[in-house]
């Protein structure tokens, strides 16, 4: 067959044209609009903004005093961390713990990836029903070992702990397919020669897992950062309306709050302008910092 058919472009466009006109309606016209409703009055959800803000940049002077704002910024920076040490950590030991057996290797994949595919809002549930003050399974448990004083951990000082930690452990396991998918890719030669050089298993991940993996695991650094923008459900589901005081806000849950709890719709536009430029700034960060390598 004529390898020119290949050059002839004009199909392309025909095939291209619905997938743009989908990315228009749906992606682009509800961002940019987002943008122009963050400068407009607009108190009620599903109506267009009439006139501008006096001045039309109100929104965004009110973040700046917004106590409620800072508390979700600093909730959001701690989840960052928590999702590369938590998730990222803990998926990488995951993987090179399954990477080096041989019986069972299919079993661990599946029950270390099945968090993630559980519904959010039952496992909100399901952990509500875990850190219950009053016959809680965990409260129970420790009454079983003979503690007597309850610990409340939906409490003003252990909130942020027990909302990050299910969100911790829901996504371990797509992190782990991830990591483990880039070990298999690592060609068994390497480690056949570096056995014959008399490396020790230790040896071996340092000096060829660690390195080979390394644009993986960047990778899955750049997605745990912007993911921890973004976390929304399962906090939600467990800590409605920021409590309790309103401690354990993220960014994407207080401009939900804003939005359809409040009716601050212009409001709430202006906090999701802030998190895609945060999700901006942070990727691109974290590309600079993490930076891919090639061998």
């Amino acid at each position: 067959m004529d390898a020119n058919i290949y050059k002839n472009k004009k199909p392309l466009i025909l095939f291209l044209f619905p997938a743009f006109v989908f990315m228009a309606v749906y992606l682009y016209y509800p961002f940019f609009k987002n943008i122009l409703d963050s400068f407009m009055q607009i108190k009620q959800l599903g109506v267009s903004g009439e006139e501008f803000n006096t001045p039309w940049y109100t929104n965004y002077v009110e973040m700046i005093h917004d106590q409620n704002v800072w508390t979700s910024l600093k909730n959001t920076l701690i989840m960052m961390v928590v999702t590369l040490v938590g998730q990222v950590g803990i998926a990488l030991i995951l993987a090179l713990m399954v990477d080096n057996i041989t019986k069972g290797a299919k079993l661990f994949r599946t029950l270390y990836f099945f968090p993630i595919v559980v519904s959010a809002t039952a496992l909100g549930l399901l952990f509500n029903l875990i850190f219950l003050y009053d016959k809680g399974m965990l409260n129970q448990f420790l009454e079983v070992l003979g503690r007597k004083t309850l610990i409340d951990w939906k409490g003003e000082h252990l909130a942020l702990f027990t909302m990050m930690l299910p969100v911790m452990w829901q996504y371990v396991g797509f992190y782990f397919v991830i990591i483990i998918t880039g070990l298999n890719n690592i060609p068994e030669e390497l480690y056949e020669a570096a056995s014959i050089d008399g490396a020790t298993k230790l040896q071996r991940i340092r000096y060829i897992t660690l390195p080979m993996a390394h644009n993986v695991l960047c990778t899955c650094a750049v997605l745990a950062v912007t993911g921890a923008l973004k976390v929304f459900d399962l906090p939600w589901i467990m800590f409605p309306k920021g409590m309790p005081l309103k401690s354990t806000f993220l960014t994407g849950t207080y401009m939900y709050y804003q939005t359809m709890e409040v009716k601050n719709v212009d409001y709430g536009a202006a906090l999701a302008v802030m998190i895609v430029i945060l999700g901006v700034v942070l990727s691109k960060v974290v590309n600079t910092i993490f930076k891919e390598k090639d061998y």
